[in-house]
This record gives C-alpha cells, structure tokens and sequence, in this order.
C-alpha cells in the first residue's frame, strides 16, 4: 500500500512550500513511533498529568432497564474533559523533539483547542487557536478558558464559519510561520501524516477498552459505539478492537435536523458524501456535483464538518464499521436519559454515540455486552443545550444578560 493512503483514502495533497516541512514531521514521527522510550514517556505523562486509564463504568441502572450489559470509556474524565488531550500531549512531545517553539491548531466545539492551549501552557509554547466565528458564540465557555490558559484565540469569519473554516485559516498560518511552528491538527484527518499519527495517539483509549472490557466481562464486547466527526475518538476506541471480527464497530454521525431536510454532517451514514479531495487529503466529503464543499450542520459543533478520517472511509467502504446518524433532537433526548438514569453529562458529540446505542440496544441479543464511547463531558455546551430545550430559566438569563449590556453601553 502507498505510504500515507488507506485503501484509495488519504495521501498528501499539499502545497509545495510545505513539502519539506511535511517530509520533516513525518521522519519525526516515524522516529518517535520506532522509540519505545517515547510511548514510554507518553504513557508517563498522561498518567501523572492527565488521569489515565480512563474508567470503563458499568451502567447498571441503563443495563438493567435495557437488559443488555451496556458500559461506558470515560474518556469526560480525561484532563480538560475529552479525548482530546490524549492527541495534544502526543503532539506536544514530538513539537519538543522537533525543536518547534509555537503551536496553532483549529477547534470547533473547542475541546480541542482547550486541549491545546493546556499542552503549550505546560510545555511553555506560544499558541494560537483558530475558531469559526459561529463555535466562538457557541462554545464561549471554552474560548473564555483558551484565552486565560495564554492562547489567542482568532474568530475565522469565512465561508460557514465553523470548522472546515477554522482548519483553512490554520493552514494559512502555518505556510508562513512552518520554520518555529507546528500545526497541532486536531483529529484524524489531514495529509500524511496526521490522520496516522492522531490515531496512534488516541489507540490509548482502545487499548485500556480492551484490557478493561476483559477484566471486567471474561470476554470482549459485541458491539462499540463512537461518534464521528473528523474522527479521532472513533478510531481511538474501534484500534482496540479492528483485528476481532465478531466486535461491531459503529460509528454516529451528526444527522442533525434529518438527513432528509439536507441539515446535517452525516458522510458515510446518508451516502450523502463523495469522493474528493480537499485540505490536503481524500475522502468522503459533503459536497456539491461542482466540488464545491456544502454547508454542514449539527447541533454539536464537534461534528459540524465537511470531511472524515481517511481510515474511517476505508474502514466503512471495506464494511469493518458500519456507520449511522443521530438526529438533534435524538441526541438531545440521549443526553436528557443517560443524565437522569447514570448521573452522567454527556457531550453534545458523545450524545450521538449514545443515541445510536439506545436505538438498538433492545433489539440486541440478551447476551450482548456493549462499550459506548463517552468522548466528551458536557460543561461546554450548557447554554446550547438549554437553547435547544428552551429552557425558560436561561432564557430568562439571556433576557437579563441583554439588559444589562443595553445599560452599560447607555
């Protein structure tokens, strides 16, 4: 297979003025991937600094109810509150051993760049962190936290103003600043080697899975449920489990306001998406007869994205995962259920994991045992969520809120 591509996915289609950076980050991180003293170290840190394992809870009261054994990866427990600091901290290690002094990177529900901004505050790097100006809005509560951390954050006011967006303009940066800077690219997709490298870093939560699942169950799950954005957490837990054939993989995608309604970020699952190439790789993208990328929507701004993992395509055209969609509103009632029954507060991402997961538990065999990815808590998307529930008491705040700015400014 060619270096880079995963089944016809993948590749590197970049401009030329970075081809030598690219050719230096790939050596780096071969060297890395070669060097057991560096998974070492990694696995040191995220130990110490950033809680791992991560818990596999058994969901007793959602077990019984369901009468199938359900489990969850708590991945919400992880430092900054998803599985994103698992890729950054890898990330932040290879930025040391490459000498780069300054990190950017994209985020769309901000998780991300959170994660980000944590990594180089520690590390001691410069960082900037480049956000559509619609997740500015949405997801405040981490913009706000970014900015305290050191970070700038840079609103991206083009095109949709979400994540593709956000990714174009971290390009944009780095093909100027690429001699002290390294692009932290946020999940599995992009040219070589990102999409390979990101995976490598988050296999940390398949790993655990699989060694937790056994302990806990004498045998591994029946099925695996993990949402699907650009792809990280999904390819994170399913590497525990690739090589079992007898392990269902699924993934869940932003069905938004339904697939029929033309509102959603869903790829593989509606056949929506096609072929192409853009921001440096190939693969399923939502797009136009034209080529030209379609407007993406999805009540969780995670998922609010173009494109997919290359290795998720590949793994869903050569049917080792199968992929769904999850709507707003069966992902906002998901939420509401794991909350009230497990004590749990879900992402807005993770919550499409779960929905899938409530959609077909009571049709599972009685025997089934099943993991559901928890990627991410749901502290960031409180007021999003008490928008989408019109909850009267934030509405109220909101009210106020405006009041008082109208009197500040008078």
């Amino acid at each position: 297979m060619q270096t880079g591509y995963f089944g016809e996915f993948g590749g590197a289609f970049i401009p030329e003025i970075l081809h030598e950076t690219f050719r230096r980050l790939t050596e780096a991180y071969e060297a890395a991937r070669a060097d057991p003293a560096f998974w070492n170290e990694y696995l040191r840190l995220m130990e110490n600094y950033s809680g791992r394992p991560t818990p596999l809870t058994f969901a007793g009261n959602l077990s019984r109810q369901f009468g199938r054994r359900v489990y969850i990866k708590r991945e919400d427990l992880n430092q900054t509150g998803a599985h994103k600091a698992n890729n950054v901290m890898g990330q932040g290690l290879l930025m040391r051993r490459m000498g780069k002094t300054r990190a950017i990177a994209e985020t769309g529900a901000g998780q991300h760049g959170m994660a980000c901004a944590t990594m180089a505050a520690r590390m001691g790097f410069e960082c900037v962190i480049y956000m559509g100006a619609e997740d500015v809005e949405r997801q405040r509560s981490n913009v706000f936290w970014m900015e305290r951390l050191g970070a700038t954050v840079v609103p991206v006011t083009s095109g949709s103003r979400t994540l593709k967006d956000a990714v174009n303009e971290a390009m944009r940066d780095w093909v100027g600043s690429m001699d002290h800077t390294h692009y932290v690219l946020g999940t599995a997709c992009g040219a070589h080697p990102f999409p390979e490298m990101v995976s490598w870093f988050q296999s940390i939560i398949g790993l655990e899975a699989r060694k937790q699942i056994l302990e806990a169950e004498g045998r591994l799950p029946t099925h695996v449920y993990a949402c699907v954005g650009g792809g990280s957490n999904a390819m994170g837990i399913f590497q525990g489990f690739l090589d079992d054939p007898d392990v269902t993989l699924v993934g869940v995608e932003a069905g938004g306001k339904g697939l029929a309604s033309g509102h959603h970020a869903s790829r593989l699952a509606s056949g929506s998406g096609a072929i192409g190439v853009a921001q440096g790789y190939k693969t399923f993208f939502l797009q136009n007869d034209d080529g030209q990328m379609l407007d993406t929507h999805s009540v969780a701004a995670g998922l609010d994205y173009v494109g997919v993992s290359p290795i998720l395509a590949h793994l869903h055209a050569s049917g080792r995962i199968r992929c769904e969609a999850a709507t707003d509103r069966e992902v906002l009632d998901a939420l509401q259920r794991l909350m009230r029954q497990e004590g749990l507060i879900p992402a807005l991402e993770s919550s499409h994991a779960v929905a899938q997961a409530f959609k077909e538990l009571p049709t599972l065999p009685p025997e089934a045992v099943v993991i559901i990815n928890l990627s991410g808590r749901g502290d960031k998307d409180i007021f999003t969520i008490a928008d989408a529930l019109e909850d009267p008491g934030w509405r109220r705040y909101i009210r106020k809120k405006a009041a008082d700015y109208s009197v500040n400014e008078a």
